[in-house]
C-alpha cells in the first residue's frame, strides 16, 4: 500500500458510520492486545494535551468498520493505522504523521518522512514481527482510564 490509502471511489464526506467517525478528527487504530501498541497509545495520550487523537483497537467494531472502509483486512493486525482526512496511513507513515501532531519534541521526527516508505517500513516490519516477543501480548484490550475513555471508540 502506498503512503496513504483512500477508500475505493470515496473520500471524506461519504455516508456511513466509518465516515462519521473520521469526520471528527484523526483516529489511531492499534492492536489492542499488543504490549508495544498499548505503550504507544499511552505515549500519544501523554503527548496530546489538545486531545487531537481518538483511538480504536483494530479488533473493535469501530476499528473493523474503518479498516473495511479503506479496503484493509481486519485480520492484518501487524500495523498501526492512522485515519485522517479521508485517508488511511499505515506503518512508518502513520507513526510519523502521529508524531508530527504530538506535543514536546515529537514533531522533530517529521523530517524522517523523507526516507522512502519502502525503507522505513522494513524497519517497522522488523519490530512488528517481534513485538509480542519483545513487549508481550495482553490477555485483553486494556480499559482506558475514565479521564480519556471518551477518546476511545468501541
Amino acid at each position: 500500500m502506498g503512503e496513504g490509502a483512500g477508500a475505493a471511489g470515496t473520500d471524506a464526506g461519504h455516508d456511513g458510520p466509518a465516515a462519521a467517525l473520521d469526520a471528527r478528527g484523526p483516529i489511531v487504530l492499534y492492536d489492542g492486545v499488543c504490549g508495544l501498541c498499548d505503550r504507544s497509545v499511552q505515549l500519544i495520550l501523554r503527548n496530546d494535551r489538545r486531545g487531537v487523537f481518538r483511538f480504536a483497537a483494530l479488533q473493535s467494531g469501530a476499528g473493523a468498520a474503518l479498516l473495511s472502509r479503506f479496503g484493509l483486512s481486519p485480520q492484518a493486525l501487524d500495523s498501526i493505522v492512522l485515519v485522517e482526512g479521508g485517508r488511511a496511513w499505515r506503518k512508518s507513515r502513520a507513526a510519523l504523521r502521529i508524531a508530527r501532531r504530538m506535543d514536546a519534541r515529537w514533531p522533530l521526527l517529521w523530517p524522517l518522512a523523507a526516507v522512502p516508505a519502502a525503507v522505513a517500513d522494513r524497519v517497522y516490519d522488523l519490530v512488528a514481527r517481534n513485538r509480542y516477543r519483545l513487549f508481550g501480548k495482553l490477555d485483553a484490550c486494556p480499559v482506558p482510564p475514565p479521564e480519556v475513555r471518551a477518546r476511545f471508540l468501541g
